[in-house]
């Protein structure tokens, strides 16, 4: 019998359920009229949209877009609307959980918060005592984990990683860190909106229903802009576009150091630009000689008048072109690489702080709070990815299972289904099975918290308290997440589960009691307060009058050179190409099928498949195929199947064939977050297919460490058997 099970939560335990654990009855906004409406902060993704909910007789009605906070303009996505699915969700955690051993047989039984967390200190105590706090990492997504991040600084522990900087945004990141000296941020700063030619490459927008960036993209397709999809799929995007090239999967970086070469080569780049703001134009004019349009054609199976053609209208719109960098970008293990292409494309076209380019954007300065931190404690991790600015997860993965440099013997995981977002499952579990203690903080009862030793109950975003919003925007705000009912059950918000905890380490002073006065009293430093966020959810100040630069205005790069770095002198010094150089992706096994995930308007990946309102739009994924391929392998439109990876691993449950001419040959497409064969998840279980259980393989990229899932490949079985 393995050491740790997974293991079901039983609907016994969800009638057990006490009393709500925490209550607000002193709050101003909850004591307010039992009809009333709540600014606060979506959660349904990470963009954090500013929303209004309507609450009657104590339950959310509705919710709507806030009309003054700049990343809504008084809209929502399908999901920001179907917030309150989450909150009313049935089978929410209720309790937390302990996993105890009884006659041989593992379960799970409810506990107090006391026991719970007097537990988690109790082992997370002799752990680091043993092997040291370097032992402990923490999983974590969503803007809830700032408390418990502070909590373990101060405890000595700084092994923090965050799934979405190694399986979606890091490539992007070390890549325009590399060229400019700075990330994109998130919001990204891109000036969408008032772009006059926009390239998206495997960019879904409008399936990646990121609010404000749909809201831009809109904007500039109203506009008229020139909109150039490069994509396998012929996407939502694609639909709205001039030109759509479907490029044969894995060859992006051939065609963009063809469209660079022609932009240099027919000088249709800024010169001026260039000359005063960038270094290594000879480099890069030398390492692209080759990828000629016809080259290009060769490896991508798009023509090369239509190469030639596209990167022309490029250099037709110059400053005001853009080529999108996308959001999640790690595909083939060649990612960094790709966005550095991207990145000196933009460069080239001298879109820097100009209207329709990258933009640099400015946060709402509030001063912060300074929490103590443990001055002896083990210093970060250090990852064997020589660019990796923050631990790469399956890093951690691949440490806990061999224990080298240093053994990890806990993880706490806040908000993140490991089990669905890592790819390669079972290495996953082979290193959940060598944890001495896995602490699972969720909603739901997602397929990790199966595997956890301690399960806490976090209440949902509608019930609680964050820490202020200042991310950087091209408005700068401040907005506020705020209790809009009482939280339900005995679920605690993130910030009261961390100062209690914090209590039981020996740290009863590191966190304020009262959330409130702690709040109130970073807005005072700027002069605002809490009551007035508390009525307004969001403070915005005008936008920065430098957010274009002005023609000649000396340009300064936090770059070793000062400039703009088309060739990077960082990158080969870490033995790397300075210049990114193509290479082929690997070939699909014969009869098999590249596999292809992206997202559907309506999900959040599989944080809202549970979530029956958004369920009603689409309740389970579909398998794209094209129309030819599917009907020379006897499929049918509308049948379900298996699919069997490369690796001989079989998808867990069956999916819906939908025959299209609108995919290439070679791929197949599905949207990620269904396949859930967890039965607590009542709503989401058994419907649709998880194309994590096929990504078996995974393309490290070799600079900063990203997972690339797109080299696996699938065939299809109408067999039920493995």
């Amino acid at each position: 019998m393995k050491r740790r099970q997974f293991l079901k939560i039983s609907s016994a335990l969800f009638a057990s359920a006490a009393a709500p654990g925490l209550s607000w009855e002193n709050s101003p906004v909850l004591a307010a009229p039992e009809e009333r409406v709540v600014p606060s902060i979506c959660e349904l993704c990470f963009w954090r949209c500013g929303i209004q909910a309507q609450v009657k007789e104590g339950r959310v009605a509705q919710i709507t877009g806030h009309p003054k906070h700049p990343l809504s303009n008084g809209k929502l996505c399908p999901r920001g609307v179907g917030g309150t699915g989450l909150l009313y969700d049935p089978d929410r955690l209720r309790q937390p959980l302990i996993r105890e051993e009884v006659d041989g047989k593992q379960q799970f039984r409810p506990a107090t918060w006391d026991e719970a967390l007097d537990l988690i200190a109790e082992r997370l105590g002799y752990l680091t005592a043993f092997y040291g706090t370097e032992s402990v990492a923490m999983f974590n997504h969503g803007f809830g984990a700032s408390f418990f991040k502070t909590l373990f600084k101060a405890y000595g522990i700084h092994t923090f990683s965050a799934p979405s900087y190694a399986q979606c945004r890091g490539p992007r990141q070390e890549a325009f860190k590399l060229t400019y000296g700075h990330g994109l941020g998130s919001p990204e700063a891109l000036d969408v909106a008032h772009s006059k030619c926009l390239v998206l490459l495997g960019t879904h927008l409008g399936e990646n229903m990121h609010n404000t960036a749909v809201q831009d993209f809109t904007e500039a397709v109203a506009r008229g802009c020139h909109l150039i999809v490069v994509d396998p799929r012929f996407s939502t995007a694609a639909g709205k576009a001039r030109e759509w090239l479907p490029i044969k999967p894995g060859t992006d970086l051939a065609l963009l150091l063809s469209w660079i070469r022609t932009l240099i080569e027919e000088e249709l780049y800024d010169r001026d630009f260039v000359e005063v703001n960038t270094v290594g134009l000879e480099e890069v004019r030398a390492a692209v000689a080759h990828a000629t349009p016809e080259w290009a054609a060769a490896q991508t199976g798009i023509r090369a008048e239509r190469i030639l053609a596209t990167a022309r209208d490029l250099g037709r719109y110059r400053n005001e072109a853009l080529v999108h960098p996308g959001r999640r970008v790690v595909w083939y293990g060649d990612d960094t690489q790709r966005e550095r292409a991207i990145a000196i494309l933009n460069a080239l076209l001298g879109n820097y702080r100009h209207p329709g380019g990258l933009l640099r954007f400015s946060g709402f300065s509030v001063p912060s709070v300074k929490f103590p931190e443990e001055k002896n404690a083990f210093a970060s991790f250090s990852s064997r990815f020589p660019l990796a600015s923050a631990p790469p997860a399956n890093e951690l993965v691949e440490q806990t299972v061999s224990g080298d440099p240093y053994p990890i013997k806990a993880w706490f995981v806040y908000g993140t289904n490991l089990i669905h977002a890592l790819g390669d499952q079972a290495r996953t579990l082979q290193a959940i099975e060598a944890l001495d203690l896995l602490v699972a903080i969720d909603v739901l009862p997602m397929e990790i918290t199966g595997y956890a030793d301690v399960v806490l109950p976090e209440c949902t975003y509608l019930e609680r308290y964050d820490d202020l919003d200042t991310r950087s925007y091209r408005t700068p705000y401040v907005a506020l997440r705020q209790p809009v009912v009482k939280p339900m059950y005995d679920s605690l918000p993130g910030h009261e589960i961390a100062r209690r905890l914090a209590g039981k380490l020996g740290m009863p002073d590191l966190f304020p009691d009262d959330m409130e006065a702690y709040l109130d009293g970073r807005l005072q430093q700027v002069g605002l307060s809490l009551q007035q966020l508390q009525v307004e959810g969001v403070v915005s100040q005008p936008e920065p009058e430098d957010l274009y630069r002005q023609p000649a205005e000396p340009l300064r790069f936090r770059t070793p050179s000062g400039k703009i770095e088309l060739a990077s002198a960082q990158l080969a010094q870490a033995g790397f190409d300075a210049v990114p150089r193509y290479t082929p992706p690997p070939a699909a096994p014969p009869g098999y099928f590249r596999l292809l995930h992206g997202r559907a308007p309506m999900h959040t990946f599989g944080r809202t498949a549970n979530n029956r309102m958004l369920g009603e739009l689409m309740p389970e994924n579909e398998l794209w195929v094209n129309a030819v391929t599917g009907k020379d392998v006897g499929l049918k439109s509308g049948e379900y199947v298996y699919l069997v990876n490369q690796d001989g691993v079989r998808s867990r449950t069956p999916i819906k064939v939908r025959l299209t001419e609108r995919i290439r040959p070679e791929a197949v497409y599905m949207a990620h977050g269904f396949g859930h064969t967890d039965p607590r998840l009542k709503f989401a279980a058994g419907k649709g297919a998880s194309d994590a259980d096929l990504i078996t393989h995974l393309s490290l990229d070799p600079i900063m460490g990203g997972t690339g899932m797109n080299n696996n490949f699938v065939t299809f079985t109408r067999s039920a058997e493995s």
